[in-house]
């Protein structure tokens, strides 16, 4: 199976967008579109997340999930952005789990860095430099190590609620279980890259996965001190919550550094 058959969880502004969901009661996923053009099983199930719940979460315009890194710098997937440089089309909406809330805060970008070397293949991360600090908002702090790469995460978005489905206006949220990269290989075979990527998903009933327009979206869980920590970015997979196709997620610990140090640059 080649991987560029596997479709990443982006979607455009007009087609697809951003949720998480689950066939699961009181769950939901994020999952990402067919990516080898087979059948389009129903993803459903998911829970709404409630206001103020995961702060940080952020929904951008091109149809991609984010988080805030800094104030003014939001974590998302490289194959979300056109590489690097000055970029002023993007709009990040925060504060809100109602897309149309009248309280949501939009600010513009500034300028995208892509994760240097990014070639559809792994590195699948990317910062936003925003127009102004987004205030009161509380950023979300990501793994420097992978001693936290384990147990159950917690994934959100605005994505597709199913294959092919329709953006999501509210945010949606699931928790996902974690699966080691020998049984995720035998999934993907030389699509995964083993140590850029972390896997996760209902493996045997599928089910809770992220889908299309959930890309860039974090995956986290609480640190030993309680606070919510970032582990993964949604990345891609095949289909959204097949049994046997787990989703994967750029593993972050093993970008931490890089991704301070592009930060540093977009003095974020």
């Amino acid at each position: 199976m080649s991987y560029l058959k596997h479709i990443k969880r982006a979607t455009a502004v007009a087609a697809v967008a951003l949720a998480a969901v689950s066939l699961q009661p009181g769950t939901a996923g994020a999952a990402t579109p067919a990516r080898d053009g087979g059948d389009h099983p129903t993803v459903v199930g998911g829970t709404r997340a409630q206001q103020g719940e995961f702060p940080f979460m952020v929904r951008l315009s091109m149809g991609c999930g984010g988080a805030l890194y800094a104030k003014d710098v939001v974590l998302t997937a490289a194959h979300c952005v056109d590489g690097s440089g000055p970029n002023t089309s993007i709009t990040a909406t925060a504060g809100v789990v109602d897309l149309k809330d009248s309280a949501a805060v939009k600010v513009k970008s500034t300028e995208v860095l892509q994760a240097p070397g990014y070639d559809g293949k792994g590195k699948d991360w990317a910062l936003i430099k925003l127009a102004k600090p987004i205030e009161n908002l509380p950023t979300l702090k990501i793994a420097e190590d992978d001693k936290l790469n384990s147990g159950d995460f917690t994934i959100a978005g605005w994505g597709a609620d199913k294959e092919g489905g329709q953006q999501q206006r509210h945010l949606l949220k699931a928790q996902v279980p974690f699966i080691d990269d020998a049984t995720c290989e035998k999934a993907y075979g030389t699509d995964l890259t083993p140590g850029d990527e972390i896997c996760a998903g209902k493996l045997d009933t599928g089910g809770v996965d992220t889908c299309q327009g959930d890309s860039g979206g974090p995956m986290f869980r609480k640190d030993d001190a309680g606070e919510w920590l970032q582990v993964g970015i949604v990345s891609w997979g095949e289909g959204c919550a097949r049994p046997g196709k787990p989703g994967v997620y750029t593993e972050v610990s093993a970008f931490a550094a890089d991704i301070k140090k592009g930060a540093e640059q977009l003095g974020g």
